[in-house]
């Protein structure tokens, strides 16, 4: 009998269009992952933690909607991959709060979302505040062996790790595997067009299924300095999609022309975009997206119920 894959597990909250940012730090290495086959690949759309940020019952279902769409256009295959939302697998939530039992407020307290928002003297909620807990039964819930991360999120695995640890202990059971981080391999950080890293709360993105008309206006609309022969930023969202030795030529040849190499780049970007553009485009029946998430919520909760029913049992209510 042939042995199981690794469960590989990650998610995106809904919060907004997806852009090239998204893509090349994320998107791209799903599809990846899904193509080297190497995981059972979970991909969720993290809904609940979205709710820290979307508190409007239409803009949530539209951005989910949205996200699912995506995920199918960029070339995510429901029948490879296990695509699903957070909201429709309860037990999330449930063992979330088993483990806020067994985690103290200092340990949270050291978590970096908790630490920029107190930094800012902002009003801090408590979804925010326990978020570790949501996101370590995000993981601990499908034995994931493998979670994808950037290095400057790695805590999140040691929250997981840590919870996982203290409830084998406590409970004196060995309920839950440790995961591990799966530190993505040349992420891209990608620029804006102001040179800060891409971000919708920034406003300086370029929509992953822009059109022609709306490449053309945020890739002219890059900022460059106009004391160098190459623009550094116009560079930098061009060598995702062209490689350096052609690039090297290109802005050889036109130093100095900025106007030539942005149109240049509108250009390669068009030709990247558009295949993925046209999937997305096609994807406008509802029902389809539903019934990708109905069968992905299906599988997510067949493995679940498994892992939750050995927790009850550990804590003693089943």
């Amino acid at each position: 009998m042939p042995m199981s894959k690794p469960v590989l597990l990650s998610g995106m909250k809904p919060t907004g269009t997806a852009h090239i940012g998204n893509y090349f730090g994320a998107l791209k290495q799903w599809v990846d992952l899904q193509e080297a086959g190497a995981h059972d690949c979970f991909f969720m759309i993290a809904d609940y933690h979205a709710l820290n940020f979307i508190q409007d019952a239409g803009q949530m279902h539209a951005l989910t909607t949205e996200l699912a769409r995506t995920l199918l256009a960029i070339g995510l295959d429901p029948e490879r991959v296990t695509i699903f939302k957070q909201s429709t697998v309860a037990a999330h939530t449930e063992l979330t709060w088993i483990f806020d039992t067994i985690t103290t407020m200092p340990y949270l307290m050291r978590a970096h979302a908790f630490k920029d928002a107190e930094a800012k003297d902002k009003e801090i909620n408590v979804g925010t505040f326990n978020y570790p807990m949501l996101m370590a039964a995000d993981i601990l819930l499908y034995d994931a062996k493998a979670v994808p991360v950037g290095q400057d999120q790695k805590q999140h695995i040691e929250y997981a790790r840590d919870t996982a640890e203290k409830f084998n202990r406590v409970f004196n059971a060995e309920t839950f595997i440790l995961p591990e981080p799966y530190i993505m391999p040349e992420v891209a950080i990608v620029p804006g067009t102001d040179g800060q890293k891409m971000s919708k709360s920034y406003g300086n993105t370029i929509p992953l299924f822009a059109t022609h008309e709306e490449l053309t206006k945020a890739v002219m609309g890059i900022v460059t300095d106009s004391s160098g022969e190459r623009p550094g930023n116009v560079y930098a969202i061009h060598r995702l999609v062209r490689s350096e030795d052609e690039l090297d030529t290109l802005y050889e040849e036109n130093k100095g022309q900025y106007k030539a190499l942005k149109e240049a780049l509108i250009e390669d970007l068009e030709a990247f975009i558009a295949p993925m553009r046209k999937r997305y485009e096609a994807l406008e029946d509802s029902n389809e997206i539903d019934k990708v998430l109905t069968r992905g919520a299906e599988v997510a909760r067949a493995r679940t119920d498994k892992k939750m029913y050995e927790v009850r049992s550990a804590i003693g209510v089943s």
